[in-house]
């Protein structure tokens, strides 16, 4: 069931997408050669905390998962495509992290990732990192209303193919609200004019995950959260939550 949105909970929703801006770009200031991935969900979680909201990931437990997520941010690096759980890792020159970081406020929840480079950046790194985020514009430029789930899954999967890169199967975007995964999903790779109606007032989080290495194959850590690329390749996240609006798609998560 697609729960819509009125302007003024959209608003709300927008409270919450700043605390998730806010957290993403102080994670992405700490993120330092040498800094450890705890170090950078503590950071997160500080951001929270002064903004007086919670964590939808921390404590998440989906069917898939073993065990509830024990974290405020996934921090996935390199091969890892998502869900990496912060541990004592620390960051190296040339690494390339995927920081995916949701929060609650006033009853609603914003969700949005970023990838970028640690220390001296690899231009294949730049490469990925620029054709998710392109992916990512070409979802949301796609988020209408008269349009369907399956013209965002189109643009994103177009964007991705073309620039020579793998998307895992079965991981994509969703509907986002009181919930941070709500109905209806999202893929990342379909065909245009099919699926779900856009209607004002859906809110979605649009996240192309693409990989480097061309290819589409991943497998699960032993953690039974994190996805890492089968060939071994790196790969990149971006996301935002989109409100889609008679005036057009509206970015919940930007700065």
């Amino acid at each position: 069931m697609v729960e819509l949105k009125t302007d003024r909970q959209i608003d709300e929703m927008r409270a919450a997408g700043r605390v998730v801006a806010h957290a993403l770009a102080a994670v992405r200031e700490a993120a330092r050669t040498g800094v450890s991935l705890l170090d950078l969900d503590r950071v997160a979680h500080e951001v929270l905390r002064e903004a007086g909201a919670s964590s939808p990931f921390l404590g998440y437990r989906p069917q898939f998962a073993p065990v509830p997520f024990p974290a405020v941010v996934c921090a996935s690096v390199n091969d890892a495509i998502v869900h990496g759980i912060p541990d004592g890792y620390r960051l190296r020159d040339g690494d390339l992290i995927s920081i995916d970081c949701g929060a609650e406020l006033g009853g609603w929840v914003g969700d949005a990732a970023v990838s970028f480079t640690v220390g001296r950046p690899r231009p294949a790194d730049l490469r990925l990192i620029e054709a998710a985020e392109a992916a990512l514009a070409a979802g949301i430029a796609a988020a209408v209303p008269g349009n369907r789930i399956g013209d965002i899954a189109h643009a994103i999967g177009t964007v991705g193919r073309a620039a020579g890169y793998g998307i895992p199967d079965g991981f994509g975007g969703h509907g986002v609200g009181r919930g941070m995964h709500e109905d209806p999903g999202v893929p990342n790779e379909g065909r245009p004019g099919r699926g779900m109606k856009l209607r004002p007032g859906m809110v979605l989080a649009i996240e192309p995950m693409l990989i480097a290495g061309g290819t589409d194959d991943y497998r699960c850590d032993g953690d039974g959260w994190t996805l890492r690329t089968l060939d071994g390749s790196r790969a990149a996240h971006a996301e935002h939550t989109v409100a889609i609006t008679d005036e057009g798609p509206r970015v919940l998560t930007s700065p």
